[in-house]
């Protein structure tokens, strides 16, 4: 079991930046992939960013890429999503997930999924 405590959510103007962490106190939490999805008010939830294990593999869902940036810090157990130039169209509530794996430019979420962070983007 992999708790993961995901924060750093708000409110912020249209072109304004945010950014979300993924936490977690779990010692195995360097031998995941992780991940950022979020849903929209309304919608299904859907992939942003993903990072591998070993920082090798990094992907992006084409609505954020040249926006947002994932990275991660093995020593601190934290991934991070920072983003950019946000947009009233991001607003979504925003989860941290291990396990995910991307495949054919399709992800698939892991087992382990954060409580989410609300994204408000005001026009």
């Amino acid at each position: 079991q992999v708790q993961l405590d995901d924060s750093g959510g708000g409110l912020v103007q249209a072109g304004g930046s945010l950014r979300l962490s993924c936490a977690t106190s779990e010692r195995t939490f360097n031998d995941y992939n992780i991940g950022w999805f979020r849903q929209p008010p309304g919608k299904e939830r859907e992939f942003v960013a993903a990072v591998s294990w070993n920082e090798l593999n990094i992907d992006y869902a084409d609505s954020v890429k040249g926006r947002f940036t994932i990275s991660r810090d093995n020593a601190k157990n934290t991934v991070y999503l920072q983003m950019h130039s946000l947009k009233p169209e991001d607003t979504a509530v925003y989860y941290c997930n291990a396990g995910v794996i991307v495949r054919g430019g399709v992800a698939h979420g892991g087992n382990y999924w954060g409580r989410g962070t609300q994204v408000t983007v005001s026009s």
